[in-house]
């Protein structure tokens, strides 16, 4: 399985932007996507996560971020609104999928930077 992140950039403070994760490979299904961030010096956080339980956002994205997925194409978004200096960071998706071969595992895609000018 592979996760492909796309769509981050530099953008101005309290501009948008939108973030894809498209999952390919021997795919049985998709338990969870979630989207996770990293700024210099700091510790991986999660930003939003999305399953059948529902989603969950991170507080300090909370009413700006949201997460979104399209089953049919195994795809999972995270718009990004009225976004901070603070959010600047490398954005990685994160996938709970089940595979015939290896049950169920975590996947975690390559990254992509966003950076948000003050």
């Amino acid at each position: 399985v592979q996760l492909q992140a796309s769509g981050g950039g530099l953008v101005q403070a309290g501009g948008s932007l939108r973030l894809s994760c498209a999952a390919s490979g021997s795919i049985g299904s998709i338990i969870a996507m979630a989207w996770y961030r990293q700024a210099p010096g700091r510790q991986r956080e999660l930003v939003a996560a999305s399953s059948s339980e529902g989603t969950n956002i991170a507080d300090s994205v909370k009413g700006r971020f949201t997460i979104s997925r399209d089953n049919a194409k195994n795809m999972a978004y995270l718009q990004m609104n009225s976004l901070k200096p603070e959010d600047t960071a490398v954005y990685y998706c994160r996938s709970t999928v089940w595979t015939l071969i290896r049950g169920t595992d975590i996947y975690w895609g390559q990254g992509t930077q966003v950076t948000v000018s003050s």
